[in-house]
Protein backbone atom coordinates (compact mmCIF):
# COMPACT_ATOMS: atom_id res chain seq x y z
CA UNK A 1 0.00 0.00 0.00
CA UNK A 2 2.93 2.34 0.63
CA UNK A 3 3.73 2.40 -3.08
CA UNK A 4 0.32 3.96 -3.71
CA UNK A 5 1.72 7.12 -2.10
CA UNK A 6 4.01 7.39 -5.11
CA UNK A 7 2.23 5.53 -7.90
CA UNK A 8 -1.35 6.62 -8.27
CA UNK A 9 -3.99 3.91 -8.06
CA UNK A 10 -6.83 3.81 -10.56
CA UNK A 11 -9.62 3.42 -8.04
CA UNK A 12 -10.41 6.64 -6.10
CA UNK A 13 -11.25 4.50 -3.06
CA UNK A 14 -7.73 2.98 -3.16
CA UNK A 15 -6.17 6.45 -3.28
CA UNK A 16 -8.25 7.55 -0.28
CA UNK A 17 -7.30 4.41 1.64
CA UNK A 18 -3.58 4.87 0.92
CA UNK A 19 -3.76 8.48 2.07
CA UNK A 20 -5.58 7.45 5.27
CA UNK A 21 -2.79 4.96 5.94
CA UNK A 22 -0.15 7.63 5.43
CA UNK A 23 -1.85 9.85 7.99
CA UNK A 24 -2.27 6.92 10.38
CA UNK A 25 1.45 6.13 10.13
CA UNK A 26 2.12 9.42 11.87
CA UNK A 27 -0.14 8.43 14.77
CA UNK A 28 1.18 4.96 15.52
CA UNK A 29 3.99 2.60 14.60
CA UNK A 30 3.50 0.09 11.82
CA UNK A 31 5.26 -3.25 11.43
CA UNK A 32 6.61 -4.57 8.14
CA UNK A 33 8.39 -7.83 7.38
CA UNK A 34 12.00 -7.40 6.33
CA UNK A 35 11.13 -8.41 2.77
CA UNK A 36 8.96 -5.26 2.51
CA UNK A 37 12.10 -3.16 2.09
CA UNK A 38 13.23 -5.31 -0.83
CA UNK A 39 9.80 -5.20 -2.45
CA UNK A 40 9.68 -1.41 -2.24
CA UNK A 41 13.22 -1.10 -3.60
CA UNK A 42 12.44 -3.47 -6.47
CA UNK A 43 9.27 -1.58 -7.45
CA UNK A 44 11.23 1.67 -7.51
CA UNK A 45 14.02 0.15 -9.60
CA UNK A 46 11.53 -1.26 -12.10
CA UNK A 47 9.86 2.15 -12.38
CA UNK A 48 13.24 3.79 -12.94
CA UNK A 49 14.21 1.27 -15.63
CA UNK A 50 10.90 1.80 -17.41
CA UNK A 51 11.44 5.57 -17.25
CA UNK A 52 8.31 6.00 -15.17
CA UNK A 53 10.20 7.50 -12.25
CA UNK A 54 13.48 9.42 -12.13
CA UNK A 55 16.10 8.22 -9.65
CA UNK A 56 15.89 11.44 -7.66
CA UNK A 57 12.18 10.79 -6.98
CA UNK A 58 12.96 7.22 -5.88
CA UNK A 59 15.58 8.54 -3.49
CA UNK A 60 13.21 11.20 -2.10
CA UNK A 61 10.48 8.58 -1.64
CA UNK A 62 12.84 6.28 0.25
CA UNK A 63 13.89 9.16 2.49
CA UNK A 64 10.22 9.92 3.15
CA UNK A 65 9.53 6.29 4.04
CA UNK A 66 12.53 6.27 6.37
CA UNK A 67 11.04 9.17 8.30
CA UNK A 68 7.88 7.21 9.13
CA UNK A 69 7.63 5.27 12.41
CA UNK A 70 7.79 1.85 10.76
CA UNK A 71 9.30 -1.10 12.57
CA UNK A 72 10.89 -4.02 10.77
CA UNK A 73 10.21 -7.53 12.01
CA UNK A 74 13.56 -9.15 12.61
CA UNK A 75 12.37 -12.54 13.82
CA UNK A 76 14.38 -15.21 12.09
CA UNK A 77 12.56 -16.55 9.06
CA UNK A 78 13.74 -20.17 9.49
CA UNK A 79 11.87 -20.28 12.78
CA UNK A 80 8.65 -19.14 11.07
CA UNK A 81 9.07 -20.97 7.77
CA UNK A 82 6.75 -23.88 8.66
CA UNK A 83 3.93 -21.50 9.66
CA UNK A 84 4.42 -19.36 6.55
CA UNK A 85 4.35 -22.44 4.31
CA UNK A 86 1.16 -23.66 5.99
CA UNK A 87 -0.55 -20.28 5.53
CA UNK A 88 0.55 -20.14 1.89
CA UNK A 89 -0.81 -23.63 1.24
CA UNK A 90 -4.06 -23.08 3.14
CA UNK A 91 -4.89 -19.81 1.38
CA UNK A 92 -3.19 -20.22 -2.02
CA UNK A 93 -0.76 -17.38 -1.25
CA UNK A 94 2.82 -16.82 -2.30
CA UNK A 95 5.36 -17.24 0.47
CA UNK A 96 5.85 -13.46 0.31
CA UNK A 97 2.18 -12.71 0.95
CA UNK A 98 1.99 -15.41 3.61
CA UNK A 99 4.86 -13.62 5.39
CA UNK A 100 2.68 -10.52 5.74
CA UNK A 101 -0.24 -12.62 6.99
CA UNK A 102 1.93 -14.47 9.50
CA UNK A 103 3.30 -11.19 10.87
CA UNK A 104 -0.18 -9.70 11.26
CA UNK A 105 -1.40 -12.85 13.02
CA UNK A 106 1.62 -13.10 15.32
CA UNK A 107 1.45 -9.47 16.39
CA UNK A 108 -2.34 -9.18 16.39
CA UNK A 109 -1.79 -6.33 13.95
CA UNK A 110 -3.94 -4.71 11.29
CA UNK A 111 -3.01 -5.60 7.71
CA UNK A 112 -2.84 -2.87 5.05
CA UNK A 113 -2.77 -4.27 1.52
CA UNK A 114 -4.43 -3.86 -1.85
CA UNK A 115 -3.82 -7.54 -2.66
CA UNK A 116 -7.28 -9.09 -2.93
CA UNK A 117 -6.21 -12.67 -2.24
CA UNK A 118 -4.10 -11.66 0.77
CA UNK A 119 -6.97 -9.59 2.16
CA UNK A 120 -9.36 -12.53 1.74
CA UNK A 121 -6.92 -14.83 3.55
CA UNK A 122 -6.51 -12.25 6.32
CA UNK A 123 -10.27 -11.89 6.75
CA UNK A 124 -10.70 -15.66 6.81
CA UNK A 125 -7.97 -15.84 9.48
CA UNK A 126 -9.53 -13.20 11.70
CA UNK A 127 -6.95 -10.50 10.91
CA UNK A 128 -8.33 -6.95 10.85
CA UNK A 129 -7.85 -5.12 7.56
CA UNK A 130 -6.95 -1.44 7.47
CA UNK A 131 -9.80 -0.91 5.01
CA UNK A 132 -12.21 -2.03 7.75
CA UNK A 133 -11.11 0.64 10.22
Amino acid sequence: MALAWLFERQQPMDIEQANRLLWACGESRWWVPSLWHLEVANALLVAERRSVLPQVESDCFLARLSSLPMLTDTDLLPERRTRIMALARDHGLSSYDATYLELAQRLGATLASFDRQLNQAASASGVTLFSQL
